[in-house]
């Protein structure tokens, strides 16, 4: 699914239909957020965030790698890849360890092997003022979430 953003507010909106169509328990869900630096991946991983419920500040988890939220029943881990230098440093990470949680990961090139056990991606670019962004189901429980945003996105959302 292909769509416009014409600035941050779009972006943020996105990440609230998102949200909409997500089921309830993502524990062990992972989304990958792909894009060139300012492309709006932190912008989206905020609002998905703070949309799930955190009412505060949403610090880019750059230097910490990770950012670990628990909203309610659920836990959300915010990972920036950035710093990375081989898929191997995921261990070190604790990546076994975020099994239980919602995974949103920034720069997942760094980990290329990330894609084969993902359920979305949600790629930005810039065009013009603003950006495009290609969303995509990676298996079949990502490909349901896909069908369903597509469906909000266009009006014809049927709970």
């Amino acid at each position: 699914m292909k769509l416009h953003l014409a600035d941050a507010a779009a972006t943020e909106e996105l990440a609230g239909k998102l949200l909409a169509v997500l089921p309830a328990n993502t524990a062990g869900w992972t989304l990958l957020l792909e894009g060139e630096l300012g492309a709006g991946k932190s912008t989206f991983a905020r609002a998905l965030i703070t949309a799930m419920g955190h009412p505060g500040a949403v610090p880019s988890p750059t230097y910490t790698l990770v950012e670990p939220y628990q909203l309610g029943d659920r836990k959300v881990y915010h990972i920036d890849l950035y710093r990375i230098s081989s898929e191997e440093e995921l261990r070190y990470l604790g990546w076994g360890e975020l099994e239980d949680g919602f995974r949103l990961v920034e720069w997942p090139n760094r980990a290329p092997g990330l894609a084969g056990a993902a359920d979305l991606r949600l790629s930005l670019s810039y065009h013009e003022s603003g950006r495009d962004a290609e969303f995509k189901g990676l298996n079949k429980r990502g490909e349901v979430v896909e069908e369903k945003l597509a469906m909000t996105i266009s009006g014809n959302h049927k709970d």
